[in-house]
Formats: C-alpha cells, sequence, structure tokens
C-alpha cells in the first residue's frame, strides 16, 4: 500500500503540442496493478503517435488473457485525456510480437527480482 502512495502524480503537461517522448514520460504514471511496476518499465508501450491532437498508443500487456487489460488501457486513456493538447486518444492493444521479460527495463527487472 505505502509504495501506491510513493508513485509519481499526474501532471498535465504544458505545452499544447505534446510530443511523443512526453507521452512516454507520462506513461510512467499508470502501473500494472499487479506487478507494481509502469507501463513503460514493463515495455508494455510498443509505439505513440500524436497527430493533430490525435494521440495512439500501440500497447501490450504481459499475457492476452490479462484480466486487467480494461484497468490499463482505460488508465493510459483517462491520463491522455486529460492533456492539454490532447481531444482524441485511442489505445491499441497488440499482441504481436508477444511480450517477454527482455522488454523489461533493468529497473523492473531488479525490482521483481529478476536480474
Amino acid at each position: 500500500m505505502t509504495e501506491a502512495r510513493n508513485r509519481p502524480s499526474p501532471r498535465p503537461l504544458q505545452t499544447p503540442t505534446v510530443t511523443p517522448d512526453e507521452i512516454r514520460e507520462l506513461l510512467k504514471t499508470v502501473y500494472d496493478p499487479e506487478l507494481g511496476v509502469n507501463i513503460v518499465d514493463l515495455g508494455l508501450v510498443d509505439e505513440i503517435r500524436i497527430d493533430d491532437g490525435r494521440a495512439r498508443i500501440r500497447m501490450t500487456l504481459t499475457t492476452p488473457g490479462c484480466p486487467l487489460h480494461n484497468s490499463i488501457a482505460g488508465g493510459v486513456e483517462r491520463l491522455l485525456k486529460l492533456q492539454p493538447g490532447i481531444r482524441e486518444v485511442t489505445v491499441e492493444l497488440v499482441w504481436n510480437p508477444p511480450w517477454s521479460p527482455e522488454r523489461m527495463s533493468r529497473e523492473a527487472r531488479r525490482k521483481l527480482g529478476l536480474s
């Protein structure tokens, strides 16, 4: 429980034009509730596109049958819709290539005891 309190709070971006790098940083505040690691460090985010206020996020999950897919994808959508300059959000879940632990950051591996 204390870990949730230590997570960074998402802050709205200040610029009306957002970049994929800024979106990637924001997505570090969206956590996989089962693993307690953010979706960027888990290697779940494949692609971020921004075009004329439309954000398109291609991402995967650790397993196709992930019971929390609506929670994670919905968290991404809700967070991005709060950002100035973003008027539409599409979250596309993809399964190819499949997720594997090799996609995780060093920090995520350390946190999960895999390094």
